[in-house]
Order: C-alpha cells, then sequence, then structure tokens
C-alpha cells in the first residue's frame, strides 16, 4: 500500500504587533499639544475631533501610560508626552528642511530679505540659526530689525515676522512654531538664599518690562499673581530684563529658551502656564512664494529649537 504523504499546514505566524508610534500618532500629539483642545488640534490637522480622540486614546493603550492629562483647560502632556512631543517637533523640523530643499533645488537664491522680531529671540533663537543658511546662499542679504513694535508685512515694512502672539492676525500666512514657556528666575548667587514660595517671590526685588509692553504676558501674570509688587528696575525689553538678571539686579520672568544653557540663571518655579504664548512665524500671501523669502521662512522654520 502506497503511504499517501499527509500535507501539513504550516502554522501561521503570528502578526507583529503594530507599533505604537508612527507619524501620524506624533503628528496628532503634536497637534493636540499646540491645541490643547480635541476641535483645536482637528482643526490643525483638518480631521474630525472624534479621529484625534482615537488616536491619542488608541495611543495611550498601547504605551501603558497617559500621554495628556485631561482637565477644564484642556489637555497637557504628562513627562512621557513631552517627550513625544520633542521628538514630533523634530520630525516636523527635519520635513520642514527636506521640503525647503526640494523647494529650492540646487539653485542657491539671492537678494535681501527683511526679518522682524524682538532682540530676545533674535539674540537667543534667530542669530545662532544663520551660520548654513548664508554658507549656502552666498548672495543672500538678511536685514534684522529688533523692535517690540509691530512692523506692517502688507506695506513691506518686512519680509518675515518672528512674533509671541497667541492671536496672529488674519490676513497674514502664519506658521506655528510652538510654544513659549517661561517662569521665574534668579540670579545664581541669590538663589540658594531663597525659598520658592509666593511670599518670598513678592518680596524680591523684581525686573519687568511694564512701561515698554505693559499687555505683555509676563507682566499680566504678575499682576495678577504679585498684585503687590512694583518693579524696581523697569526695562524696554526682555533681553534687558534677562541680562539684569544674571547681574544680580533682582528676579523676573524669562523665556526658557533665553535662559537655555546659561549658569548664570536659576529657575525659581516651574514653567508658568498662564503666561505662556505662542512663536509665529508670519509672511504676506502675495510675497510668501518668493524664492528669497520662501527659503529663508522655511530654513527658520526648521532651525529653530524652543525649549
Amino acid at each position: 500500500m502506497v503511504a499517501r504523504a499527509q500535507s501539513r499546514r504550516a502554522a501561521p505566524r503570528a502578526r507583529p504587533a503594530a507599533a505604537p508610534l508612527g507619524a501620524l500618532e506624533l503628528r496628532v500629539l503634536l497637534a493636540l499639544s499646540r491645541g490643547r483642545t480635541l476641535g483645536e488640534a482637528a482643526a490643525r490637522l483638518e480631521v474630525d475631533a472624534s479621529t484625534v480622540f482615537r488616536v491619542v486614546q488608541r495611543t495611550e493603550r498601547a504605551l501603558g501610560q497617559r500621554v495628556f492629562d485631561r482637565s477644564r483647560d484642556g489637555y497637557r502632556p504628562t513627562d512621557l508626552g513631552l517627550r513625544l512631543v520633542g521628538h514630533a517637533e523634530r520630525v516636523e523640523a527635519e520635513l520642514e528642511a527636506a521640503r525647503s530643499a526640494a523647494a529650492l533645488g540646487v539653485g542657491a537664491v539671492s537678494g535681501t530679505v527683511r526679518v522682524s522680531t524682538t532682540d530676545t529671540l533674535l539674540h537667543a533663537l534667530v542669530l545662532p540659526t544663520l551660520a548654513p543658511l548664508l554658507a549656502a546662499h552666498p548672495d543672500l542679504v538678511l536685514q534684522m530689525r529688533a523692535t517690540n513694535e509691530r512692523v506692517d508685512l502688507t506695506q513691506r515694512e518686512a519680509d518675515i515676522a518672528l512674533r509671541a502672539t497667541s492671536k496672529p492676525p488674519p490676513h497674514l500666512i502664519g506658521r506655528e512654531l510652538g510654544p513659549i514657556r517661561v517662569a521665574v528666575y534668579a540670579p545664581r548667587a541669590l538663589a540658594p538664599r531663597l525659598r520658592r514660595s509666593a511670599p518670598d517671590l513678592a518680596a524680591l526685588p523684581w525686573l519687568a518690562v511694564d512701561e515698554a509692553l505693559p499687555e505683555h504676558p509676563s507682566v499680566r501674570w504678575r499682576k495678577r499673581h504679585l498684585p503687590s509688587v512694583v518693579p524696581r528696575v523697569v526695562a524696554d525689553s526682555v533681553l534687558s530684563v534677562v541680562e539684569g538678571i544674571a547681574g544680580g539686579a533682582g528676579v523676573g520672568i524669562v523665556p526658557l529658551f533665553a535662559a537655555a544653557g546659561r549658569s548664570d540663571l536659576v529657575a525659581l518655579t516651574p514653567p508658568l502656564d498662564d503666561a505662556e504664548t505662542t512663536l509665529w512665524l508670519l509672511t504676506h500671501p502675495e510675497s510668501r512664494h518668493l524664492r528669497r523669502i520662501a527659503g529663508v521662512a522655511a530654513h527658520l522654520a526648521g532651525a529653530i529649537r524652543l525649549a
């Protein structure tokens, strides 16, 4: 009798579990971190709010940890969420840089581009990024204007504006670069003697920008939380406040990016959530497609890093 060979069906291979994080998940986490609500994140991504909710829920379930804390104020990233958002920002920046390279092609751009911003943003965020841009485009000239006054892009007072604002002008093309977080800082020499509490803060000498920028988020925060404080030093720019604190004149509210890497400043508080604002890169709709302006804008969007 001829033995009939029995075909053995190979056991099905186990399908690998889906990775909890991909490009979609990172984009959603970044949008929700910036928008703080499902609706705002959905608007930024041009999807439904239910889609944002499902992606966040699926990601947290896969990771076994919360990525966001929910409250009446919206969604705030947990420590894990902040780390993931940081990765998402770097991915976004690399994509922006790649798009810029593709848009510019192999040819260098030339001409003059006028950039308006504040002195703090200029010195801490913009100037450190310019070397590779200038090296790649030898005939490009940048005119930097540091001012607290809002320039009129419609009147061609500038080609690009970098501004901290919660509501960019609707007639301009805006690109959100990220949140500007701030905290109360003191000079390192003074910090060891301070107890970190609200009454102590109110008793310290303060530096501020009240006269030059009375509606600045740092001014509004101090007047709301420490109404008895009268600044001992009033400056016309945040950068002057930073340098005054570093020199030992007192304490004040400083952007985290301006204090990053400085050994002469010490934070006395965690980031002040209700003094936070957003950095926007703004261009005029009619000029944003010019090669020199598009190239500089794309470079700044990809190179600027907020702490």
